[in-house]
């Protein structure tokens, strides 16, 4: 939950979580959809599905409880090098290393190393001087205190705290007088620009979805409606009789932005209120077999929307609850 999302902003997501799933087992039995809804709006939804996929593991093969070895964690799903590190030196004192941001660039300024930290060739290397030294007594309380050493002493993004550092007499980026030159680290690619057009589409009581596809982006979540590129609002009307929807008003909504972290989203919204008759059972329309219509206590209660159409969802609310 906390990857780059702040502590507090995530409080209140892990205190519903643990509400609705106190233990492995209750985690286990619940369904993908339910999963989904608790940790909308985090992102990084593979995780959350990867997280399910271990609670189901975990019953199924290890009777409820995670596994103790270093090699069996790291085949459940989603776990890696620095999370098998992570859980198996705190939780069960494996001399393993736990190397996250913090930890390559404490190493790299330590021994002012110029590999390129945001390589898989670096990270593997620091992984192997950090494994040289982490005590068998207390891993875990190392691989904290080297994540807490650069959390809050060895700090990025300017001037480190060297003053307030316990092994700042053995850093050779300190005793070089070099320490902002560390860590290495090469230029991030730009972000691709997408234009989307949203389609927030009303009747009197229920607005329009569909489900995004199983693989890639934000896969198997709910989404309003939305086209490549920037449509005029003749455009939307005509795209909008090819659905089958006759329209009683389209209204221009205002632009949003959605950051992914390789993708930006550039999107223009339009609200369009379409005639009862046209916009079809509950599960479709004429012309568009995957739109489901749907009220806003089932889009509220049991249904995850990214974070990206935020604002949007918001307008359906307060259309929908305004009528009802």
């Amino acid at each position: 939950m906390l990857q780059q999302t702040r502590v507090e902003a995530v409080k209140p997501y892990f205190d519903r979580w643990m509400r609705a799933f106190p233990d492995l087992s209750t985690l286990a039995k619940a369904s993908e959809a339910e999963v989904l809804k608790l940790w909308e709006g985090l992102g990084y939804y593979s995780r959350v599905r990867n997280i399910h996929k271990t609670a189901k593991l975990v019953m199924e093969e290890y009777g409820g409880s995670l596994p103790s070895s270093f090699e069996a964690l790291l085949r459940l799903p989603g776990i890696g090098q620095y999370t098998a590190g992570a859980v198996g030196s705190i939780a069960f004192q494996l001399p393993v290393p736990c190397v996250d941001g913090n930890v390559l660039r404490v190493v790299a300024r330590l021994t002012a190393e110029k590999t390129d930290v945001s390589t898989a060739s670096a990270k593997k290397l620091f992984t192997e001087w950090v494994a040289e030294i982490i005590p068998k007594e207390r891993p875990g309380d190392f691989n904290q205190a080297m994540m807490e050493l650069g959390a809050m002493v060895c700090l990025p993004n300017g001037l480190p705290k060297c003053e307030l550092c316990p092994v700042a007499f053995l850093c050779e980026a300190r005793l070089q007088n070099c320490v902002t030159e560390y860590p290495v680290k090469s230029g991030k690619r730009p972000r691709r620009i997408e234009n989307k057009t949203v389609l927030v589409l009303l009747d009197d009581t229920r607005t329009a979805l569909r489900k995004r596809p199983d693989r890639g982006l934000l896969a198997g979540l709910w989404e309003f409606p939305n086209v490549n590129g920037t449509l005029t609002p003749e455009e939307v009307h005509q795209l909008l009789l090819t659905f089958g929807l006759k329209t009683s008003s389209l209204v221009n909504l205002k632009k949003a932005k959605h950051i992914f972290t390789h993708i930006e989203w550039e999107m223009t919204g339009y609200l369009a209120v379409v005639n009862q008759n046209s916009s079809g059972s509950e599960n479709s329309s004429k012309g568009a077999p995957d739109f489901h219509w749907v009220s806003i206590d089932l889009l509220d209660e049991k249904l995850a929307l990214p974070a990206a159409f935020k604002t949007y969802y918001q307008i359906v609310k307060r259309y929908l609850h305004k009528e009802s």
